[in-house]
């Protein structure tokens, strides 16, 4: 395991750090100089935030594991409650979200038989330069907090992972996914009513041709139009 406060990104170090020992990885860091969201959005360092990246080879056969961001989204969402008593919710398929915005994010990345799954989280943003951005906490809880949230949540993850992929926890994926129940579209062009979660991690959607399921590797953007209940 490694612990800076500063790298470029924390995916590469952990990819290196697992090709070094041949074992697992976890590194953490408060800040990143070249982190990469998802589809290489460009990273944005929170006034105190925290990323973290486990590098590992699942044992799941490759076709499952487009579940494991699912996974790794509960396992930071239930980090954060045992740690600072807060509450996200999942936006399918990579981000949390508190009531404010967003406030971090999932990113998979496939290797071969490896796999680098990296959570990023705004711990305390006093003003997001980005719109729809937003700080997970109201005040600077520093850095002190930073590994321990890092190890909760790989163990949580290792623990979502340990089980056969058809038993993954897509019931409670599902209660506390904030896309469900309502209108989104997506590019490449596409719209619809999230109805559910697949098997498999997809987004189930109900279209005016009928229903389909999203993968995350094959839409590059999903956005809701309306808030649940509206």
């Amino acid at each position: 395991m490694l612990e800076r406060e500063r790298v470029v990104s924390t995916q590469d170090e952990a990819r290196a750090l697992m090709a070094e020992t041949d074992r697992q990885a976890l590194v953490v860091a408060a800040e990143q100089s070249g982190g990469r969201g998802r589809a290489g959005a460009e990273w944005q360092n929170a006034d105190r935030a925290i990323a973290i990246s486990v590098a590992f080879r699942p044992d799941w056969p490759t076709e499952a594991w487009g579940r494991i961001p699912l996974i790794a989204g509960l396992a930071m969402r239930e980090a954060l409650l045992q740690t600072f008593d807060v509450t996200v919710s999942l936006k399918w398929p990579n981000d949390l979200m508190s009531d404010e915005g967003k406030v971090g994010g999932i990113l998979s990345e496939a290797d071969g038989a490896a796999l680098a799954v990296g959570c990023g989280v705004n711990l305390y943003w006093k003003e997001p330069p980005v719109e729809g951005a937003a700080g997970l906490l109201g005040s600077d809880p520093g850095i002190e907090g930073n590994l321990p949230l890092a190890r909760l949540f790989a163990d949580l993850l290792f623990a979502g992972v340990d089980e056969d992929a058809s038993l993954w926890n897509r019931e409670s994926y599902e209660e506390v996914c904030s896309t469900l129940g309502t209108q989104i579209v997506w590019e490449p062009a596409g719209h619809g009513l999230a109805v559910g979660i697949a098997d498999d991690g997809g987004l189930i959607v109900d279209t005016t041709d009928g229903t389909t399921i999203l993968r995350s590797g094959a839409v590059r953007q999903v956005r809701s139009t309306t808030m649940p209940g509206s």
